[in-house]
């Protein structure tokens, strides 16, 4: 039987009784066979010669193209994998299966050059995954020929190396060459190269190349002590296509020459006491320096030649790069010198060579017995603590700047003082109204209202809040005009209405007005003019208006106007004075 032919088999069985005779009964059914697969088949390609293409610029992992292969077995039985068995692409290309189709997938493993070899030919094998030896033969494997050409590509520009090493004295000149990079085309064409510089890797400019033949120059003078290294990029651009262009970095070191002098390592503060011994060292002093020799610093000290002269001090070279300072006398006064100055030359060991003169301050002091320092001149101890010109003036100015604010803010403070003569629109004196409009006269009632003093019920919560005055309240309250004196006999007496409700209203409104002008120690120096508009009915004044006045010309008494105060005093002299006095 061969599953690959047919796969599914229908028996139909019967069953007879009787021994099969004639009249025995029978029974049939039906049984499905299927028939289970074998490893009996080799997979085999579709083809025999299959034709891929690659651009050269392809990098590795990149897939090139697909095989197939079939299998008439199924399931485990049809799986495959495939290998590249001969062939001069077996290092550049690779081949994997899929899992899901069992395609085989060619795939880039390392990089390619069309200038270089422009195809490849390489043979495939295939075979299953799960071998049965019952039938393994020779023709259990197939093989394929895959060609695969490769694609001309525009690349940009190769440089030789992946990156340039240079090395220059720190002291050559400008416009000297420090070095050169070399690029090409890569393609067919070879397209001239222009180079340049990335200015974001050289932002002080000190070095330009020759756009032609990559030759790197100065610009601006170097310094090794300053920088060391400097790091560039350089960039290689075709000519006939802009756009391709290579970056490669080029790490430029100084060399070092000898052009820094020596000094001393640090400030040092020497003493000397007063009592000493001839010889005795005071002071080891070492030096430093910027260059970096290839041996190794070598230092050399010794006494300046304008110090050698009645010198107080010696200066003794220790061959390790430091030295001693040495006494020459056995005592010294802080009265008559209480600071020297020691002079030492350091002088380095290289070439060129290089010396500098370094000024050791040397402070006579007074010392116990075991030479330690108990006290020196006041001079040399407070000078170093000294505060220098910048910084007094620096103060001067603060100083000044906090002067000027105070003045400022006091002048700001005494115009704050001064206030106006009338704070606000709320004046301590009752106001003056003028009105334009002529009245009709005493019968005409309609100029004016005065219903809010003839109904005081009503006007009481707009009296209150219409005061004028709110900051001095009255304490004590005026006296009430006295009662009018008895007439002499024969005369005819207006009788006095008995409204003493409304009279108390205004007279406690103008007695209030009056007492806050009189009592108020604010008040400015000048009269002040209160008009009032009402015409009381109980006055003791009476009313003025003719219309209620009697008909009679019975002469009346006003001598009660002088106990009035001075306020009636003009009105008393007017209605007391006799008819005669205006004869």
């Amino acid at each position: 039987m061969d599953r690959e032919q047919r796969e599914h088999y229908q028996v139909v069985i019967e069953a007879k009784d009787m021994a099969g005779q004639r009249g025995g009964l029978t029974g049939t059914t039906v049984v499905n066979i299927t028939l289970t697969d074998v490893n009996d088949n080799p997979p085999r390609f579709t083809q025999s010669i299959y034709q891929f293409s690659v651009p050269e610029s392809s990098k590795s992992g990149t897939p090139v193209g697909k095989i197939e292969a079939t299998d008439k077995d199924i399931g485990k039985n049809a799986e495959m994998f495939f290998t590249i068995v001969s062939g001069d692409g077996m290092d550049i290309f690779d081949i994997s299966t899929d899992k899901d189709t069992q395609h085989g997938i060619i795939t880039v493993s390392k990089p390619l050059d069309y200038e270089r070899k422009r195809s490849y030919t390489v043979e495939i094998q295939v075979q299953n995954t799960q071998l049965d030896a019952r039938f393994l033969t020779a023709g259990s494997k197939d093989v394929a020929t895959v060609r695969i050409g490769v694609e001309d590509v525009d690349e940009p520009p190769l440089f030789d190396k992946a990156s340039y090493l240079m090395e220059v004295k720190e002291d050559v000149a400008v416009g000297a060459a420090v070095g050169s990079v070399s690029a090409s085309d890569p393609d067919a064409a070879r397209s001239p190269v222009r180079y340049s510089i990335d200015r974001r890797t050289d932002m002080d400019r000190l070095f330009n190349i020759h756009a032609g033949n990559g030759s790197v120059f100065l610009l601006k003078s170097l310094d090794r002590e300053e920088s060391a290294w400097h790091n560039i990029s350089v960039t290689a651009t075709e000519f006939n296509n802009p756009r391709q262009i290579s970056h490669i970095p080029v790490y430029i070191r100084l060399l070092d020459i000898n052009d820094n002098a020596p000094t001393f390592a640090t400030v040092y503060e020497s003493f000397v006491c007063e009592r000493t011994k001839v010889g005795e060292r005071i002071q080891t002093v070492s030096a430093v320096d910027a260059d970096e020799p290839s041996a190794g610093h070598k230092f050399f000290f010794s006494l300046a030649p304008e110090g050698t002269y009645r010198s107080n001090f010696t200066v003794r070279d220790n061959g390790d790069n430091t030295a001693g300072i040495l006494t020459r006398r056995g005592s010294y006064s802080r009265l008559h010198q209480s600071v020297y100055l020691v002079p030492v030359v350091i002088t380095d060991g290289d070439y060129p060579m290089q010396s500098s003169t370094g000024t050791l301050t040397v402070r006579v002091c007074t010392c116990d017995h075991d030479g330690n320092m108990e006290l020196c001149n006041a001079e040399a101890l407070t000078s170093s603590a000294g505060l220098s010109t910048g910084a007094l003036i620096a103060i001067l100015l603060c100083a000044i700047i906090l002067l000027m604010i105070v003045v400022l803010f006091t002048a700001l403070k005494r115009q704050r003082k001064q206030e106006p003569l009338i704070i606000s629109k709320e004046d301590v004196r009752d106001n003056v109204v003028s009105y334009n409009d002529e009245g009709g006269g005493e019968e005409d009632t309609q100029a004016f209202d005065i219903g809010a003093l003839r109904h005081p019920d009503a006007a009481a919560t707009l009296e209150e809040s219409a005061k004028q005055r709110r900051d001095i309240i009255p304490t004590d309250t005026l006296l009430y005009p006295p009662l009018r004196r008895a007439a002499p006999s024969g005369l005819i007496v207006p009788q006095v209405s008995m409204a003493s409700r409304d009279n108390a209203d205004v007279r406690e409104f103008i007695n209030q007005r009056v007492l806050e002008n009189d009592c108020n120690p604010t008040a400015p120096p000048y009269d002040s003019l209160a008009t009032y508009a009402y015409e009381g009915m109980g006055s003791v004044a009476e009313s003025l208006s003719s219309l209620g006045s009697a008909s009679s010309e019975t002469e009346q008494d006003y001598q009660y106007l002088s106990d009035w105060g001075p306020r009636f005093r003009k009105l008393a002299d007017l209605y007391g004075a006799e008819d005669s006095d205006f004869c």
